[in-house]
């Protein structure tokens, strides 16, 4: 039985877990935090990863404990709607497979449904890679060393695997001028249900979302020509930043802020891509953000994520005994589709968070135009058609 090393445990790396398990091989998942994840971002659910969703048998749960928005509003420093549009737009060019669910959750309901048949390891992360035609020797921050057939890097946008066995990170990152921060509260107010209520200025974006049992979830985007440097796991600093941007900048920013004085945990990073030539050297191959960021602004992150752990276990189930052969294939598979991906989520950057008044004018009137229905399908079309067609089973 071939083992596996997934170093990350978020969305592709326990996705991965539970298809090879199918398969037969053993896999392992190390995760450095101490828990598994909460909080983080709503994302939006569709396309092939909704499949992949699916065929794992989480499409019940994942409706159960999603949101289906009814409404995106665009609104100015008193509270009025300039601009947006009705959700149903996406619904309808996704011919109703699709859904708004908390990262965190995903990432739960994922991890539970493999739980019991992999290895799971807390608080620990990798340090060392060396490879021979054998195997991998990994080595560890806490336990002794370990030997697997094969180590996948699904450990995000600052991947340690990718470091290791790649090189420096900024090799493959490409920064696109933003960063962006994330929290949640119980008991704010105003609450809209089921709105995604979002106020801008040129440069700055903030928007809130209403979650079930009284949260409410917050996403702060901002442009920075040199993005600051923060540990994922800080929270003063990513706090003291966020107040300096927003304190002053209109609608419900001071109450916003003073909420997150309350919160212990924040999620805070830059907005990046990380494009390489190659996502796998030996036996070590990179997974979901690790290999192929198209970065928090393309709105398809996870769900790629779930469809490249399938089609790379596919790979692996049918060139079992050459790793190598499966990772070409894995790449030749993907890299279009998602580089597609990459080059539409770059352009969208600057039209989600626009830097001038003029900019944020014209974006708040092409919202309201997607009440007619062709215009939103030209506008918005593109992005949501997913070109990645997925296997019909996994290898048996």
């Amino acid at each position: 039985m071939k083992s596996v090393l997934i170093s990350g445990n978020g969305i592709a790396g326990p996705t991965l877990a539970y298809w090879l398990a199918e398969e037969g091989f053993r896999p392992t998942i190390i995760e450095r935090a101490p828990r598994l994840r909460s909080g983080g971002y709503i994302i939006d659910f569709w396309g092939s990863g909704y499949d992949v969703a699916e065929r794992m048998g989480l499409l019940p749960e994942l409706l159960r404990q999603g949101y289906d928005i009814q409404e995106v509003r665009l609104v100015d420093t008193h509270g009025r709607r300039v601009g947006g549009f009705r959700a149903d737009v996406f619904r309808e060019l996704t011919l109703g497979r699709y859904i708004s669910v908390a990262r965190g959750d995903l990432a739960q309901l994922i991890y539970r449904s493999v739980e019991n048949h992999c290895e799971s390891i807390f608080g620990d992360s990798v340090t060392a890679i060396e490879q021979d035609a054998e195997g991998v020797r990994v080595a560890f921050e806490g336990m002794p060393e370990r030997r697997f057939d094969i180590v996948i890097g699904a450990d995000g946008l600052h991947s340690p695997v990718r470091r290791l066995a790649f090189g420096a990170e900024g090799r493959f990152e490409k920064y696109l001028g933003y960063c962006v921060g994330a929290f949640e509260v119980e008991g704010y107010r105003p609450r809209d249900e089921l709105v995604y209520v979002s106020y801008a200025v040129p440069g700055k974006q903030l928007a809130r979302f209403s979650m079930r049992g009284d949260r409410t979830l917050f996403l702060f985007v901002f442009a920075s020509e040199q993005p600051p440097t923060i540990d994922a796991h800080a929270t003063q600093i990513p706090k003291r930043v966020l107040w300096s941007q927003f304190a002053n900048a209109g609608w419900e920013c001071p109450q916003i802020l003073s909420a997150l004085e309350t919160c212990d945990e924040i999620y805070f990073d830059r907005v990046s891509q990380i494009r390489m030539d190659r996502w796998s050297a030996g036996r070590v191959a990179l997974l979901g953000d690790a290999a192929f960021c198209p970065s928090l602004l393309a709105g398809q992150g996870s769900a790629l994520a779930m469809t490249a752990a399938y089609v790379l276990a596919g790979e692996l189930g049918r060139a079992r005994d050459n790793p190598e052969l499966a990772f070409r294939r894995y790449e030749q598979v993907l890299r279009a589709p998602i580089f597609a991906k990459q080059v539409a989520a770059e352009k969208f950057a600057a039209g989600f968070v626009p830097r001038s008044a003029l900019g944020l004018f014209i974006r708040n009137q092409i919202t309201r135009a997607f009440s007619i229905p062709l215009v939103a399908k030209l506008a918005m079309g593109p992005s949501l058609i997913d070109r990645i067609a997925l296997p019909d089973e996994q290898p048996s």
